[in-house]
């Protein structure tokens, strides 16, 4: 197992240490967003925006000031909803459509949290750095991701 690998093994291990016994979705997506400000590298913003109407609305972060709203469909945020895909972007710059709630983010990735097979939030990662998430990072946070569905999931009437 790579270190990167092993980075995003123990990873998963402190989210699900996080999450497993609590029940309110806020307060797990506060401490997850806390949690990977401080153990990712060269992150600038780290958080979550829920899916409320026909747009995405902040949720807890780390970081800058954010935008509030963002239309769904509209910059890689709202295009990750509207695909059901994750958005691993290199140069935000090129990404037709971006939204710049901070100027100085150069790179992205954004994964959608799913219920039931419907995007219900999405996690939002941010580096000043380009190209500074690569598969192994994606395929690790999607295995928090995965692990936050589960807990939702495993709620009665849950909603984000």
């Amino acid at each position: 197992m790579s270190n990167q690998a092993e980075f995003y093994h123990e990873l998963l291990g402190q989210t699900k240490a996080l999450i497993s016994n609590e029940s309110d979705i806020i307060a797990n997506m506060a401490n997850v967003s806390a949690l990977l400000f401080e153990h990712l590298t060269e992150v600038n913003w780290v958080g979550f925006y829920r899916v409320i109407g026909d747009e995405l609305v902040l949720g807890p972060f780390q970081g800058k000031v954010a935008c509030i709203r963002i239309p769904l469909g509209k910059g890689v945020c709202g295009t990750c909803v509207l695909t059901g895909e994750v958005q691993r972007i290199a140069d935000v710059h090129q990404f037709d459509g971006h939204i710049a709630c901070d100027a100085s983010t150069n790179a992205e990735l954004v994964i959608p949290v799913k219920v039931e097979g419907k995007v219900v939030a999405i996690l939002d990662i941010d580096s000043r750095a380009f190209d500074r998430f690569d598969l192994v990072d994606e395929q690790g946070l999607i295995s928090l991701v995965q692990a936050f569905e589960q807990n939702i999931a495993a709620m009665d009437n849950a909603h984000v």
